[in-house]
């Protein structure tokens, strides 16, 4: 499971100080996947972040008792200066996984030709998403983490292959999702929370979240 026990974050932006959690606590259990409805700008980047451990809490305590996806899209752990398959057998071996398992599946997966032997840092921003996406894919994690924000790819046959192994692991993984549409989350979620004002509102189904998604959004 994943736990968040009274945990606050704030930041100060130069003229005030902008609170993303105050004291929330919440669980995510396995089997049960979770979306997450928030404005834009209320901290739905960094809350992802903080569960996946790139941020850490101000005050309170977030638990991990499994393993747990660095969030979609994200390519601070890779290295630009070298090439998707150098980068891929390195990472397999921080996750201690086979090398060549994970290089054999992103290449595969990603579908980059040539590209995958030379530098991720001459590959366009869509190249980089499907690495990314394949990479985390390849790891195969308790819970998957996805934030709207994301790098998008506009390769057809990457989507489906991609959408495809996604839909099967919903079947045995946990995912949470974060976004300000809740037509986003209707293909993953379980249960809802609603991230406003510094608090956590959770829910047992999105419907119920959505109505205060929509009360407090739309007035």
């Amino acid at each position: 499971m994943l736990e968040f026990v009274n945990v606050s974050k704030s930041y100060w932006t130069g003229t005030r100080r902008k609170v993303i959690l105050d004291r929330v606590s919440f669980r995510v259990e396995l089997g049960r996947s979770m979306g997450i409805l928030a404005p834009n700008g209320t901290g739905k980047t960094t809350l992802i972040n903080m569960m996946a451990g790139l941020e850490k809490p101000d005050e309170g305590e977030i638990r991990r008792g499994c393993k747990i996806s660095f969030p979609l899209g994200f390519m601070g752990g890779v290295v630009s200066r070298v090439s998707a398959m150098e980068n891929s057998r390195y990472i397999a071996k921080l996750y201690g996984m086979d090398p060549d398992y994970i290089e054999a599946y992103c290449r595969w997966l990603c579908g980059l030709g040539e590209y995958f032997d030379q530098p991720i840092g001459t590959y366009s921003s869509g190249m980089r998403a499907r690495f990314s996406f394949a990479l985390m894919l390849a790891l195969d994690f308790d819970i998957y983490l996805i934030d709207e924000g994301m790098p998008s790819t506009t390769d057809v046959e990457f989507n489906r292959k991609a959408g495809a192994i996604l839909r099967e692991r919903l079947r045995t993984t946990t995912i949470v999702i974060v976004s300000h549409q809740a037509a986003t989350l209707e293909k993953f979620a379980h249960s809802a929370a609603v991230l406003m004002n510094g608090k956590l509102h959770m829910f047992d189904t999105l419907e119920e979240a959505k109505q205060l998604y929509d009360y407090e959004t739309q007035g």
